[in-house]
Parts: structure tokens; C-alpha cells; sequence
């Protein structure tokens, strides 16, 4: 009758409702307004249209944490891997260029959240440098790499602690690219780049729990004795954790 259609509905934090409704005419939604605060039973704490965090919020019940200072900072738990998932998932879905960094300690679950987050988006993932599985460190591309369809996944880490002049090459190459790229360890990848903090456009942190401190002084360590000896083993790497 109001020509609006309820989208979702879903508990969003607690004693709270959100709705996303659609409609074709905004007048339609001022109406539905002066309806819904004439009802006693319901109070509207806001009306506004959705932007990313209000549609996950609805979808999973819950608002993602963000940094009060820092508004392109988010933080998430272990356990809120679906939520960072669907996150990265909708950010991978958005055209042209995009600097994505992800924070958090060894086997927390970043490769694999960006994989899964690029498949959701039905986007084709791409390592730089990783150390998912074996270490990778790519030094070109070939012609089909090049797209503006692809996440180009770069492990900060690995990167940092790269001598091979052409494998540097790449990584600046690829940050011309109209793309998606997100960087692991955003932190170290800048010591060594022409990339500052401030050339990303989001930040995501990964802690196993709300406790944990996200530090890199044994990388760090690490990133000096490879350069020193040669050394590109990682013992911070790992396979598939598989989120377990």
C-alpha cells in the first residue's frame, strides 16, 4: 500500500531492529516515517540510506568495530570470519582502484579471508608474494594477469624482505593498476615502499581474540636475517589454516 518494500529485517546489537527497505520514491519513505513514529509500540532511533556497515550490520546482527579515530580502521575477532569475509567480499565487488591493509599475527585467518572473500565477489585472487601453501614472490606477469577483475594479494612480510630488484618492480607496477590490491603486514610492506598508511583506503585488524596485540618485532628479525644471509625461509608461514 505504502508502495516500500521490507529488504531485510533482522536484530541488529541488542533490544534494537533493522530494516532495509527499497522503494521508488523517497516521498514514499517520508510517509512510511510519519506512519511508523505515529505507533507507539515503535521507536525510529534513525533513517538514513545504508551504507556498507548499516547492510552487514542487518545481515548479521551486529555492527563491524570501528576505530573511533580512525574511521577506515576496522577490527575483527576469529570468530567473525563469515562477517570479514562478506566485508571484504563487497569491497572486492566495487570498480577501480582499492588499497586494502589486513593487520594481524601469523595463522589468524588473513589469506584465507581474502580467498574466500575474492570468491564470494567472484573475483580471480592473484599472489605477489605469499606464503600460502609455498612461498611465492613474483617477479612479472603474464599478459592474462592483467585485469581489472583481479585482487592482487601481496604479503607484506615477504615483500619487506625481498632483495630481487625486479620483484620490487612488480609490486609498483601492480599498485598502478586500476584494482583491487590488499597488502598483508601494511605496517612492514611501507618501510620498504614508496606506499605510506595513508595510500590505503582500508585497514582491517585480525586477532584471535580482543586481547590479542598485534606486534612484528620477530619479523622484523626475521626481514633483517634474510637480507643478511640470503635466508627466505618463513617459519611464520603456514598452508591453509582452513580457519581452524
Amino acid at each position: 500500500m505504502l508502495g516500500i518494500s521490507i529488504v531485510t529485517i533482522n536484530g541488529v546489537d541488542q533490544g534494537k531492529r533493522g530494516l532495509l527497505i527499497k522503494t521508488d520514491n523517497l516521498e514514499k519513505v517520508e510517509r512510511f516515517e510519519q506512519i511508523a513514529r505515529g505507533i507507539n509500540e515503535i521507536e525510529i532511533t534513525k533513517l538514513k540510506k545504508p551504507e556498507l556497515r548499516d547492510r552487514l550490520a542487518v545481515r548479521h546482527g551486529r555492527y563491524i568495530e570501528q576505530d573511533a579515530k580512525d574511521k577506515k580502521t576496522f577490527r575483527f575477532e576469529r570468530e567473525d570470519l563469515g562477517l570479514l569475509v562478506d566485508f571484504l567480499a563487497e569491497l572486492f565487488k566495487e570498480e577501480g582502484h582499492k588499497l586494502i591493509g589486513i593487520r594481524g599475527m601469523p595463522r589468524v585467518g588473513k589469506t584465507e579471508s581474502i580467498v574466500a572473500g575474492s570468491v564470494c565477489a567472484h573475483k580471480r585472487w592473484l599472489f605477489i608474494s605469499s606464503t600460502l601453501i609455498k612461498q611465492t614472490v613474483r617477479s612479472s606477469l603474464i599478459k592474462g594477469e592483467y585485469d581489472a577483475n583481479h585482487v592482487y594479494i601481496i604479503d607484506g612480510a615477504v615483500t619487506a624482505r625481498e632483495s630481487n630488484p625486479k620483484h620490487q618492480e612488480l609490486v609498483n607496477e601492480v599498485m598502478t593498476l586500476p584494482s583491487i590490491k590488499v597488502v598483508e603486514h601494511p605496517d612492514l610492506f611501507v618501510e620498504t615502499s614508496t606506499c605510506t598508511m595513508e595510500d590505503f583506503d582500508y585497514i582491517i585488524e585480525l586477532r584471535e581474540n580482543e586481547n590479542q596485540e598485534i606486534h612484528y618485532e620477530e619479523m622484523k628479525k626475521q626481514t633483517v636475517q634474510s637480507k643478511n644471509n640470503l635466508d627466505f625461509g618463513d617459519p611464520f608461514g603456514g598452508g591453509f589454516g582452513f580457519f581452524e
